[in-house]
């Protein structure tokens, strides 16, 4: 049976007696909601990836609670701790060399010799993290593979009875995951785009991000197919076919949608920023409003739109 509670001081003291024990709890970030359980127990991730139906091979994020735990953790360079002292709490995962003696278990890394550490910008969540008194390891709330959840209801549709109780914070801002940055190679790598935009990043860095050369899955979000609702997406749509939905943006297809047909405009002032926070809600949307086929509008690809885009491609990649 899944606990649904109103995220208040006793349900957060309940919550870390859940996590101490090995049990999993769901929580609002600012980004999406994550699935919770303590990261150094081996056993309790596990239950993770049961949960989720994970691939056991796609790493899972440590949250902490703040920089000094996250070096207990990881080797940070320079460069990683400015980016820290820039971005976190924030929507930022750093991926660096696991600290020799660091807590966060081999499962929660995938058996990869680096960890992935962020420290989330949300009252609820470092409310947790400091009640646990250790990193949680949280990946997002849903099955895996289905559209992320930014609502306890979300969370409540692909979870329920999954796991041991879901803190309701009300709905994420963000909206869209953390940006995933690795520092285990020679240049600073962009893994996953996400909140925080790669050009600021790159501003505090004074220095271009590289593109992954491995070919190893180092952090979530890296499979092909993710994210995925359950319609089929035709993405760069100029038109509404017969029996396609509209995801728009800007307001580019909802005039040419057919009189009924279904139309949800991620933003119709074109604002990127709005635009996440309104993605995985509107693929949901779309899903439990029965649609089969969604025309996708163009999404610029600058700032936010780097990640949207990721996301939309891979939702509209074949299923694996």
């Amino acid at each position: 049976m899944t606990i649904l509670a109103s995220a208040d001081s006793g349900s957060i003291a309940r919550a870390a007696e859940i996590l101490r024990e090995g049990g999993l709890v769901a929580f609002p970030t600012e980004t999406v909601y994550g699935l919770g359980a303590d990261a150094t127990s081996a056993w309790a991730v596990a239950r993770i990836y049961d949960a989720k139906g994970r691939p056991s091979f796609n790493p899972l994020i440590a949250h902490v609670a703040n920089i000094a735990a996250a070096r207990r953790e990881a080797e940070l360079p320079e460069a990683a701790i400015k980016l820290a002292e820039a971005f976190w709490p924030g929507p930022l995962t750093i991926v660096a060399p696991a600290a020799p003696g660091g807590s966060v278990c081999e499962l929660a890394r995938a058996g990869l010799p680096s960890v992935a550490l962020r420290i989330p910008d949300h009252p609820v969540a470092r409310a947790l993290i400091e009640a646990l008194g250790r990193p949680v390891a949280a990946p997002s709330a849903n099955r895996s593979g289905h559209v992320s959840p930014v609502t306890a209801a979300h969370v409540a549709e692909d979870l329920s009875g999954r796991v041991d109780m879901i803190l309701d914070g009300g709905r994420t801002t963000a909206g869209l995951e953390s940006t995933i940055v690795s520092f285990c190679d020679a240049e600073p790598t962009l893994l996953r785009p996400g909140a925080v935009a790669r050009e600021k990043i790159e501003k505090v860095l004074g220095a271009r991000l590289a593109a992954p050369e491995r070919a190893e899955i180092m952090a979530p979000g890296m499979t092909a197919s993710h994210y995925a609702p359950n319609a089929r997406l035709r993405l760069e749509a100029h038109e509404v076919g017969a029996g396609e939905a509209a995801l728009d943006f800007g307001g580019r297809l909802t005039a040419l949608a057919a009189p009924g047909a279904i139309a949800l405009d991620l933003s119709p002032k074109g604002d990127l920023v709005e635009a996440a926070a309104n993605l995985f809600a509107y693929l949901r949307e779309l899903d439990a409003r029965g649609a089969d086929k969604v025309a996708v509008a163009h999404i610029p690809e600058r700032g936010l739109g780097e990640a949207i885009n990721d996301r939309l491609r891979r939702a509209a990649a074949p299923k694996v």
